[in-house]
């Protein structure tokens, strides 16, 4: 199945287009939650983001990094935040939203529960 991602590198769907090498494709999310908000995905399709490989995974960063330094440079923000959430599109991506304070990134409220329970779960989850 084609997604919607795939389409629009294709040709087939608009876009605001950012940037792109052979591997990777940026352009602005249509729902922004900041000015600048961008989407960055790699071309071939894959759904989720740590079904990449080391290598594509390694590949993707290094495009981020390249990406946030140009729209911190373009749009004058005092950082660019990274948001993975995987579930709106099946092919991963990365949110870009350059920020200027705490404020301008959309991040839940902490979940009471889950701090309470911060000693259980680092032993549960300790290597």
């Amino acid at each position: 199945m084609t997604t919607l991602f795939e389409r629009i590198v294709a040709g087939e769907l608009p876009c605001h287009r950012v940037w792109e090498d052979e591997e990777h494709f940026a352009f602005l999310d249509i729902a922004p939650r900041v000015e600048g908000h961008t989407l960055l995905i790699p071309k071939q399709a894959t759904d989720y983001l740590f079904d990449l490989d080391a290598e594509a995974t390694a590949k993707l960063w290094i495009a981020a990094r390249t990406l946030a330094a140009h729209l911190k440079s373009q749009l004058g923000c005092r950082r660019v935040c990274v948001a993975v959430l995987g579930y709106e599109v099946p092919h991963c991506h990365i949110h870009l939203l350059p920020t200027n304070q705490l404020q301008d990134f959309p991040f839940p409220p902490v979940d009471e529960v889950a701090k309470a329970r911060l000693a259980e779960t680092a032993s549960k989850l300790a290597l």
